[in-house]
């Protein structure tokens, strides 16, 4: 064996001390001074160089030369009271090597200061919050959470959102900043904090405390070539985590693919909800083709700055009917309740509520939700109209994405028995996805530019009962896919006013600014998928009871959202109030929801003419074009 020496243990020691940090080096500098001063200490006393005055030499105890010695370190301009030419030397030797020394220590602890700040701006350190929102991940969809999270936490006293992603956290910061209000009126704020580490790793998850969140959303890195994946696996790694709590979590996630669904509810194991983003944007974009401003009625409901659904539990209601229950609310629309856990939308209209019941209802406050005297209909001005057999459709499809199999497959269900689809979209024949036998639906494709005129005139659009219009947001930036779209609607436009007819135009839009642009094209509706899906797992994050109201609402089954004439519940040129309204619904077995005035359709200030939950004891006359909102099985 080799033998070491001492000077080799010595560097060794060195070495490892001087790897420690800042810490141990101040520490190892602090131990260099005292020998250095108590060094020279020594040499004044042992050779008598004491300071001199008028009487000779001074000799001094060891003690006060070591203070002297010391004050002589921190302080070089001590040296201007020194007296003695040997003192003297002596002590300006003590300067100079104080010098060094001080000099060595301000650059150390400054250097560790500055480290200390660098890694803090990393944001690596663990916050210290309970009963926060926690979000894990990030990508475009975050700035609308957290926009909708602020105004729901106005009513907060001291309420928190705390971001943790693999981005750094200055640059999340600066971006959330930049989109997003962090005041909320009436008092309240909503602070932001930002951490930077990977969700899907264990030690990283734990500096956004999760187990003390009142909520955690997780999505998907922005860019990712698998965010299911990313999803599935921050789940896992929340509801396996050994140090986790025995408090069961509250968990919200976004899958994208209906294959990857079962495994994200096994690793949720009951403590996750998952928003299927490609079936709910789908349903909307079928479902608002057919009737133009439903896209405007969702997102009233799903977003915390007008109207919201709330959960009310009346007992003095217990035994009336629900069509009572629904006439009982003046500022409240009733639209469901829960029966032992269980959530039914639009029941029978003489459904006898039970004590537990508890109502669904639209409502602009929780506070806002208060029982008045039962309003009353004028059954004189209730319409007796039939609604006109559905005939076969014609469906214009502009564009191509993933979700077109999707869409294909729901349009099936909502036509009758010889509708048609042809679909236009310039991709190569090989993108075309192996599409099954729809029933009452016929699909063919061709591969052509949507956005040439001369293609679109050769389609004549205008003898097409719908027209849908996809971003092509599989192949191409978002910007670059919302561009295409916004030339597609402006040739849709002027071949519609060209025409003299009004075409039912309804498209895709990728980022929600993009939608004030293009209003100019007059389309009747514009699907922003992202912002529906970002304002979804806002309300299920904040009250998990919302996640079965979705799924049933936006289910092919059961209850939905519709848009119909006036003329199916108030006579022509009538005037009443909208209890008159929930009555003739209810006639029909639906639950009326609110209405849309065709004067407005193209107003955003006017909310394009929506009105959820109006004022029911509110005079309402209509005019032709005008839609009443209600719920109904089909």
């Amino acid at each position: 064996m080799q033998n070491t020496t001492w000077q080799a243990r010595v560097r060794y020691w060195f070495d490892n001390v001087m790897g420690r940090g800042a810490g141990a080096l101040i520490g190892l500098l602090s131990l260099a001074s005292l020998a250095f001063i108590t060094l020279f200490a020594l040499v004044v006393t042992l050779f008598g160089l004491w300071p001199e005055s008028d009487k000779g030499p001074q000799p001094q105890s060891f003690l006060d030369t070591l203070w002297g010695n010391l004050i002589h370190v921190m302080d070089s301009g001590a040296i201007g009271n020194d007296s003695g030419w040997g003192f003297r030397a002596v002590m300006f030797l003590v300067t100079l090597g104080g010098l060094s020394l001080v000099a060595s220590l301000i650059g150390i602890i400054s250097s560790a200061f500055d480290s200390k700040i660098a890694e803090l701006r990393k944001g690596k350190s663990r916050v210290l919050e309970s009963d926060h929102t926690l979000i894990l991940g990030w990508n475009p969809q975050i700035f609308e959470i957290v926009k909708e999270l602020c105004l729901a936490n106005e009513s907060r006293r001291r309420a928190a959102i705390v971001v943790l992603a693999d981005v750094d956290k200055i640059e999340m910061e600066d971006a959330l900043r930049a989109k997003v209000p962090q005041s909320g009126r009436g008092g309240g704020r909503t602070r932001i904090i930002c951490r930077s580490g990977d969700p899907m790793d264990l030690t990283d998850l734990e500096l956004g405390s999760p187990h003390a969140a009142r909520s955690i959303i997780v999505l998907a890195t922005e860019g990712s070539s698998d965010p299911d994946s990313e999803v599935i696996k921050t789940t896992l790694a929340l509801t396996n985590n050994p140090r986790r709590s025995s408090k069961p979590f509250h968990i919200v996630g976004e899958i994208q693919s209906a294959s990857n669904l079962e495994a994200a509810r096994l690793v949720g194991r009951g403590e996750a909800h998952f928003v299927l983003a490609g079936d709910v944007i789908s349903r909307i974009m079928v479902q608002t083709s057919r009737q133009s401003g439903l896209s405007v009625v969702y997102t009233e409901l799903l977003d915390f700055g007008g109207d919201e659904i709330y959960f009310s539990h009346q007992p003095t209601l217990s035994g009336k009917s629900y069509l009572e229950a629904q006439l009982s609310f003046r500022n409240s629309v009733v639209m469901g309740l829960v029966r032992e856990g269980s959530v039914q939308l639009n029941p029978a209209p003489d459904t006898v509520l039970l004590e537990n019941d508890s109502l669904i209802v639209i409502a602009e406050d929780d506070s806002t939700v208060k029982l008045g005297t039962p309003g009353q209909a004028d059954l004189a001005v209730i319409s007796k109209a039939v609604a006109l057999e559905q005939a076969p459709e014609r469906t214009l499809i502009l564009g191509f994405n993933a979700e077109l199999p999707t869409i294909l497959h729901e349009l099936s269900q909502y036509v009758t028995a010889g509708s048609s689809v042809h679909v236009v979209a310039d991709v190569e024949d090989t993108a075309w996805p192996e599409l099954e036998t729809y029933p009452n639906l016929s699909v063919t494709f061709e591969q052509s530019d949507t956005t040439h005129r001369a293609t679109l005139e050769r389609l004549e659009p205008h003898l097409f009962d719908h027209i849908m219009v996809l971003a092509y947001k599989d192949t191409l930036e978002i910007q670059q896919a919302d561009a295409r779209t916004l030339i597609t609607l402006l040739h849709l436009r002027d071949i519609g006013d060209l025409s003299g007819v009004d075409m039912n135009v309804i498209s895709e839009m990728l980022d929600n600014r993009n939608r004030e642009l293009a209003e100019i094209t007059k389309a009747d509706d514009f699907i922003v998928g992202n912002t529906l899906i970002s304002l979804m797992l806002s309300q299920v994050s904040e009250n998990v009871q919302l996640a079965e109201v979705f799924a049933y609402l936006f289910s092919a089954q059961g209850a939905e959202i519709y848009l119909r004439p006036f003329e199916l519940y108030l006579n022509p040129g009538s005037s009443s109030s909208f209890y008159s309204v929930v009555e003739a619904a209810a006639a029909r077995g639906e639950t009326a929801l609110g209405y849309r005035r065709v004067a407005d359709a193209f107003n955003s200030k006017a909310a394009y003419g929506v009105k959820v939950n109006p004022d029911k004891l509110e005079a309402l006359s209509f005019q032709a074009g005008d839609k009443v909102i209600v719920l109904s099985e089909g």
